[in-house]
């Protein structure tokens, strides 16, 4: 990947995050802390200030780069999670991944990233995101059905009883709003897919 393309990448997520914080903090209002909108805002932000350095590193590099920023930057539960992602796809995938890497690579990040919250898909998390993502990929579809079974898989959280995190402390209370997790992944794979298949 060019660096190009992956400042592009950069500068995609974080305009998408920052266009969502508002939503991002009032779907955590309702089950969570209320703050996951403006961690995430701050720990894209953050990444977005060294685009250029980041951007200029190989692409297993700028991976962990992101997400060792995020860990730093974005604060709560979600910064350890989301760096875990991105540093678990640095990891993986070498500098010029095909499909066949670029789904193995998400499916070993998804074991970290459920081993790092000690949770797994149903439990209303980013994870319930993540592993349709991660079939959709598998089954080689397009783009623009990856982002949109990840937008489904969002909306699938709504009814579901939050099993970690702050939310589960409300029990049944958490069943009938989103997972503020589940929406920011959603809102990361759309703006990834949709600058990929621009570019």
């Amino acid at each position: 990947m060019a660096a190009s393309d992956f400042s592009q990448l950069i500068a995609a997520t974080a305009d998408t995050i920052a266009a969502h914080a508002h939503e991002l903090t009032a779907l955590d209002q309702a089950i969570g802390d209320g703050d996951h909108g403006l961690n995430m805002k701050r720990g894209f932000d953050a990444v977005r200030a060294e685009k250029a350095a980041i951007a200029a590193k190989p692409l297993p590099d700028a991976l962990t780069a992101v997400g060792t920023k995020l860990v730093m930057t974005v604060g709560g539960a979600s910064g350890p999670l989301f760096g875990t992602l991105f540093m678990a796809l640095g990891k993986e995938l070498s500098g010029t991944p095909d499909r066949a890497a670029l789904t193995a690579a998400l499916g070993k990040a998804i074991e970290a990233v459920s081993a790092r919250g000690k949770s797994q898909p149903g439990q209303k998390t980013m994870l319930d995101v993540l592993q349709p993502v991660y079939e959709a990929l598998a089954q080689g579809k397009t783009a623009a059905a990856i982002a949109d079974a990840a937008d489904k898989a969002a909306e699938a959280t709504v009814p579901m009883k939050a099993l970690r995190g702050r939310a589960s402390f409300l029990g049944e209370r958490s069943i009938g709003h989103m997972d503020a997790g589940a929406r920011s992944t959603a809102l990361l794979v759309r703006a990834v897919a949709e600058a990929i298949e621009g570019s």
